[in-house]
């Protein structure tokens, strides 16, 4: 039942940064809930193998190509999804920001949630 309720978050947040940023677009509220789904299965399978292969490019800029790996994946996402579109890299480097900090405050509100 968390999960489902964390995947209903996390479309409501992809929603919130859809109507912040206008690079950035979703059709619907079920696209919202796809692309919350590829986001997440994009940061559970492809993110993990990027964090190593990039390690080195990583620390010599401090942590802060991260944030880069963080913005290809979200425009990835929208590269795959004909219901969910990220014009450029700018939008999506700062929708995964949005993003993840919209997502953390409402994950934040839920009962039992440690995170």
């Amino acid at each position: 039942m968390r999960i489902l309720l964390l995947w209903l978050l996390n479309a409501v947040a992809l929603l919130a940064v859809a109507y912040l940023l206008p690079a950035i677009q979703v059709a619907s509220f079920g696209w919202a809930l796809a692309a919350a789904l590829v986001l997440g299965l994009i940061n559970s399978v492809v993110r993990p193998v990027l964090t190593i292969l990039t390690l080195p490019i990583t620390l010599l800029t401090l942590g802060l190509f991260y944030f880069v790996l963080n913005g290809l994946l979200f425009w990835l996402a929208g590269s795959l999804l004909p219901g969910f579109r990220v014009t450029n890299f700018g939008a999506a480097f700062v929708g995964a920001i949005l993003y993840g900090v919209i997502a953390w405050v409402l994950a934040a509100f839920i009962p039992g949630n440690k995170d």
